[in-house]
């Protein structure tokens, strides 16, 4: 091989070494911008439930809030209890004492603001219609009931939020329901005499 072969021998390998660099360049800055975009609209949902006592009526729910800095798209909310799934939280609907006024909000399919929080199921008595015993009682029976909600930011990165749990769960897609169990749950109390009231969507 002649001197000037050699030197568009070695021309040609810087060249595809200088392109190779590029190419890497650009990959690696897409990723940033990527894991940029991903950051600025990263949601974070806390899922919790609660005892509350007032002076004139005492309460037990669930609270969902959007902690993060993007909407939450809420895929399917899961029941588990013992470490089994199900699909109706009627059963337990005997564990609490009668008198109680509902409100709910129906979860599948909602978007969750980042910064928004509310009561996605709220049972509330007055004072004199239960005892500290039976409040106590009601919520350890459904103190025991775990709750798996999958959602998704707006670029589809998804997590499951499980219940007492410090940190999402990071997934590739979220499993679909066809039923939302707080609806459900809110709904079937129509037909009963106690008064009910719907959440207003957030």
């Amino acid at each position: 091989m002649g001197n000037g072969n050699k030197v568009e021998f070695f021309v040609a390998i810087c060249a595809l070494f200088s392109s190779l660099i590029a190419i890497w360049v650009a990959w690696d800055q897409s990723r940033v911008m990527r894991a940029q975009q991903d950051g600025m609209v990263f949601p974070v949902l806390q899922f919790d439930g609660f005892v509350s006592t007032e002076q004139d009526e005492v309460s037990i729910g669930f609270r969902l809030e959007n902690s993060g800095v993007g909407p939450a798209l809420i895929e399917s909310v899961q029941v588990v209890d013992n470490k089994e799934y199900v699909s109706s939280l009627d059963p337990y609907r005997d564990t609490l004492p009668e008198g109680f006024t509902i409100s709910w909000a129906g979860l599948v399919g909602r978007a969750v603001a980042p910064g928004n929080g509310f009561d996605v199921l709220r049972l509330q008595w007055d004072n004199d219609e239960i005892t500290r015993e039976e409040l106590n009682a009601a919520a350890f029976a459904w103190g025991d009931l775990d709750f798996e909600i999958c959602y998704c930011s707006v670029f589809q990165k998804c997590w499951i939020e499980t219940m007492g749990v410090t940190r999402a769960r990071s997934v590739k897609t979220c499993p679909q329901s066809e039923t939302d169990v707080f609806e459900e749950f809110g709904l079937a109390r129509v037909t009963t005499p106690a008064p009910v009231s719907e959440e207003v969507s957030q």
